[in-house]
Parts: C-alpha cells; structure tokens; sequence
C-alpha cells in the first residue's frame, strides 16, 4: 500500500464513494419520509374520525344519493355497549366560521370549533398557558374559549411575551363574552385561525341543534388490519340502522383511521428504505469489484514475493493474511471515512435543504425533516462493506496461498 500510494487511494477513493453515497441516499430517504409523515405522527394513531357522506343505495323509500348528517343518535351508539370493547373517548364537533374576536380595539377573525376535553389528545393540540376544554365546561356549557399564541398576540397588540396574561380575561367572540382558559401552540404554518370552545356550548349558542359535524374516537384492542376492517364494517352497520340507510352501503360514511394510515405508511417507508438500500448496495459493489481487482494486480505483481516467503517456509496460511490484510486495510480505513463524511453530508442538508419549507395546500411543510441516519446503521452499513472487501480478496489470497514457490520465482 506504500509503495503504490496512487492506486490505493483510487482504489480507496471507490470504497469511500460508495459508502458516502449509500448514507446520504439512506438519509435523504428519512428526511422525505419524516418530512411527509411528521405531521401524521403527531396525532394519536389509535383514533377514528369520522364524516357523513351519501348513500349509494336506495333504501326504505329514500333515492340514492340521500346526505347523512351526524347527530347526537351516533354518538350514543359510539358510546353504547355494542362497541365499548374498543372504544375510550368519544368527542364530537361543529364548526362556525367568520367570527371576529375582539379584545379592546384590537381584533382578529377566526372559526369556532366546538369541541370535547378528548379532542386536544386526539389531535395532538399542545397547550402554551393555561388549560384546554375540560368536562366541567361541557357540563355546565361554560362560555369558555382556547386561543392560540398567535391570535393571542395580535390581540395584545403584537406583544408576544404578554401572551400568558390573557388566560383568565374575557374576549368578545362576535357579539358574546367568553373567558379565555387557556392558549395553545401556534403551528408552523401560521394557519392558526382556528379556537375552541365546548362542545355543547357552540352548538347552542349557534344554533346547530342536534347536528354534529364529526365525531373522533379513541380505540384500543384492533392491532391488525382485518380487526380494524371488521370493527369499521360492523360500526358503519350500525350508523346505518340509525339513518335508515342500507346496511350493506359503505360510501354512507367515511372513517379517518390513522391505525391504518400509520400500517400503510409504514409500509410505504419500507419499499423507499429497500429501494434506497438496494441503490447504495449496487454502488459499494462497484468498489468492492475494484478492491477485488486490485488485489489480483497485487497477487500478480508480489508473485516472486510469495515465491521467495514460501521458498523460506512461510506457510499457506501467512500468505493468505497478507493479501487479507491489506483488502480489510483499505475497505475499513476508506469505509469508515466515508462514513464519516456522509454522516456530515446528512447534517448538512439537514442545515440548508431541511430548513426550507413548501406549501401543501392551507399547510407549510419542511422539504426534509431530520434528515439523518442512526449511528448504528452506519457502523453496520461500514462492518457490511468491510466484510464484503474481506471476501472480495479471498480470491486473490486464495491464489497467492497455493502459488508454489518454483514457479512463483519464474514468474514474469
């Protein structure tokens, strides 16, 4: 390796290449993935929510295509016996929009949401100061309301670090006073136009009577996806019993199931995992073809090396280690320095690229997130390039081991 430094940093120089590219392909892959999927995790996977939609099938003496509206019947048979195995929290919701919210002269224009204590850790709602809806509030249809940070610092005047003094105070939501119990974390998105109010209280006040917009659940006890299908199957049943529709008509709902979202999803990182492991593997063959070469270019020109050791009594075996030993040289040596640059390579995309973001539709998602790969797959991803330099110089050791030392001494 000293005496033919050229050849084995081009020879090095491939191993490195094709470790560095397969953890930046492995870490760009994550970045995509987390980026896509980041928001979905920060809900609860174990939760359904559910719409009304149309019937397809005419039913009872109704035409097909007949609009089913949730009301409080279906949140009585979510809660009922028939599904209390697997359902824990039920919460319902409807929604106001174009509302104004005043505090003094200031102002800001926002959508009610009417909601239950169970809707916050459902959906992930991370409260900044004060509280969230509680069942008290239900109860009692208090006039209680959950701003966010930022609607709360446009009502303050821009002043963000007075944030915290609004809990407690009264805001006028249209025309009505509601007394602000909490605030919540505003998203990156900024599109935080949204505020909360009971449940019960929203929907009297704004007269939904007994409409519900959609109602979430959370679950426990469906851990595959044929007991996810057979619970929604037999649900949909009994909303339909409640609606007068077919039993058989499945379009008369849809059902949000992130359990199943999160089973595909997962699926789908899978196949772009395998894909890009699939690419980096065929890149660090291409070094280990090279490693291989070089060492029968090696074996070539240490021929009378071998022949004058064997001549003196070194054994197969000795032979064998030094060509070994200079293909786990270069491979580990090599290898682990591309691991290292395409560790930093992943930090830094995550600086430049990761901290860039686009727009999907009303959200503001980054283009990587956490684009990185763990320390351990690394180190295995380097120990599998090692192992295979290892056996791509068996070859060649092999060959130099059973040279006998006449003819390696005639060798050209």
């Amino acid at each position: 390796m000293k005496n033919n430094r050229l050849r084995t940093a081009l020879t090095g120089f491939a191993v490195s290449w094709g470790i560095f590219l397969l953890i930046c392909l492995l870490g760009a892959g994550n970045g995509l993935m987390n980026a896509l999927t980041g928001n979905m995790e920060d809900y609860l996977a174990n939760a359904m929510t559910v719409y009304g939609r149309n019937t397809s099938i005419s039913y009872g003496g109704y035409q097909k295509g007949r609009r089913i509206r949730l009301n409080s019947d279906d949140i009585a048979v979510t809660r009922s016996p028939l599904f209390s195995a697997n359902v824990d929290d039920v919460t319902a919701q409807v929604y106001y929009s174009g509302l104004i919210v005043s505090l003094g002269d200031k102002y800001i224009n926002g959508d009610i949401t009417g909601a239950g204590s169970a809707y916050k850790d459902i959906n992930n709602i991370k409260i900044a100061h004060g509280r969230f809806i509680n069942q008290y509030d239900e109860r009692d249809k208090r006039k209680v309301v959950v701003l966010s940070t930022g609607q709360a610092k446009e009502l303050l005047g821009g002043r963000k670090d007075l944030a915290p003094s609004l809990v407690g105070k009264y805001v006028n939501v249209g025309n009505l006073a509601f007394r602000v119990v909490g605030l919540y974390q505003s998203d990156e998105s900024g599109m935080d136009s949204d505020f909360y109010a009971p449940f019960e209280t929203v929907r009297s006040l704004y007269g939904f009577g007994d409409m519900v917009h959609n109602l979430s659940f959370t679950f426990h006890g469906l851990e595959t996806l044929e007991a996810n299908e057979a619970f929604e199957d037999k649900y949909v049943r009994s909303l339909n019993a409640v609606h007068s529709a077919a039993p058989e008509d499945k379009e008369t709902f849809w059902i949000n199931n992130r359990f199943t979202q999160n089973i595909q999803m997962n699926k789908a990182k899978g196949i772009v995992n395998t894909a890009l492991w699939i690419l980096g593997i065929l890149t660090l063959i291409s070094g280990i073809v090279g490693v291989s070469n070089i060492m029968l270019i090696s074996v070539k020109e240490r021929t009378h090396e071998f022949g004058i050791r064997k001549a003196l009594g070194a054994k197969p075996r000795q032979v064998l280690s030094l060509i070994i030993s200079e293909s786990i040289a270069i491979t580990a040596a090599f290898g682990y320095f591309g691991m290292f640059l395409g560790m930093v390579a992943c930090q830094i995309m995550d600086k430049t690229i990761g901290q860039n973001t686009v727009s999907i539709g009303f959200e503001e998602i980054h283009m990587l997130k956490d684009p990185t790969v763990g320390l351990n797959v690394a180190i295995e991803a380097t120990l599998l390039l090692v192992i295979a330099g290892t056996i791509a110089g068996l070859i060649p050791a092999y060959k130099a081991s059973r040279v006998r030392p006449i003819e390696a001494l005639r060798a050209d």
